[in-house]
């Protein structure tokens, strides 16, 4: 197991490695720095001088390591657009996107553990297709255009909720309903797969026949077990939903990372960028390493070696 985490551990420093080199190049690709650092107005000997003084006129590699060795420090640079840090720019912002991204996977895991063990438990009835059909409908909707109904129904229509910022719990449900229904089929799908195979188990059948309630059966016996994997698939989510969220924050106007870097994108502030990209990138890896050990545990043919 130790050797094994090692291993995971190293593939997932390369993968954030190779996401940020990148990300760098991409966005280098995407326009000049030394342009939206000048304004589209300057001179070209303007830009020659900024180009000059931020080091930009150096061989790209050279870019990249002198970026990555200050970033690894904890320094984002400057932001182009908002003239303060970016470190505290995204010390500001993190907390309500991690606050939507919990909510979404907990609203996600609400609504999809209860239609998984229906699905099962009724398997190929009509309460079976249902179930699957809500699933499927939030796979396919986009999630932006989901969040656009709920803005017209519940706020123009009803009246019931704010459209736009973050300032109360109500600014938070018609996000977290339209970040978490999109990731809501795979939760529903592996808990209904789960729950038909430990149905199906001896030691179940063994329950039953000494006459345990139902309920007993399916939620202390089947459902406990059933839930393992998905322990897993959450981290793998939750990271899926921080980036995920760059969208319904645009929606909503929810001030965190995703609307950051939505203006970070319009205003061309490249340092905010790629500072969000990182972190993002990052955070998804670990979250997905996470989910990855947790299987390796969860497995003793690999918690053996």
């Amino acid at each position: 197991m130790f050797n094994y985490t090692l291993k995971r551990l190293a593939l997932a420093a390369l993968v954030a490695l190779a996401v940020s080199a990148l990300a760098f190049v991409l966005l280098r690709l995407s326009g000049d720095v030394a342009i939206a650092i000048a304004g589209e107005g300057a001179r070209a000997e303007d830009i020659a001088a900024v180009r000059q003084q931020y080091g930009l006129d150096r061989p790209l590699v050279v870019q990249y390591l002198d970026w990555l060795g200050r970033t690894l420090q904890g320094d984002f640079g400057q932001s182009l657009y908002f003239r303060t840090p970016v470190a505290d720019l995204i010390v500001t912002k993190i907390q309500t996107t991690l606050i939507l991204a919990v909510l979404a996977i907990a609203f996600a895991l609400a609504l999809s553990i209860p239609l998984g063990v229906m699905a099962a438990v009724w398997q190929n009835s009509w309460i079976d297709r249902l179930c699957l059909w809500i699933a499927v409908a939030g796979q396919a909707l986009p999630n932006f255009f989901f969040a656009l109904c709920l803005v017209m129904v519940f706020s123009i229509g009803l009246g019931w909720l704010p459209v736009s910022g973050a300032d109360s719990w109500e600014h938070f449900i018609m996000p977290t309903v339209a970040l978490g229904y999109y990731v809501t089929p795979p939760f529903m799908r592996l808990v209904r797969a789960g729950m038909i195979e430990v149905l199906g188990a001896d030691y179940i059948r063994t329950a039953r026949a000494k006459g345990l309630p139902a309920s007993t059966v399916i939620l202390r016996h089947g459902l406990r077990n059933a839930l393992v994997p998905v322990v897993a698939l959450t981290a793998v989510q939750l990271g899926f939903l921080l980036g995920g969220s760059i969208v319904i924050e645009t929606v909503f106007a929810l001030d965190g990372l995703g609307y950051l870097a939505y203006q970070a994108i319009s205003q061309k502030d490249f340092p905010v960028i790629q500072a969000v990209l990182m972190l993002l990138s990052v955070g998804y890896v670990v979250l997905t390493l996470a989910a990855d050990l947790v299987n390796a545990w969860l497995d003793p043919r690999i918690r053996v070696g």
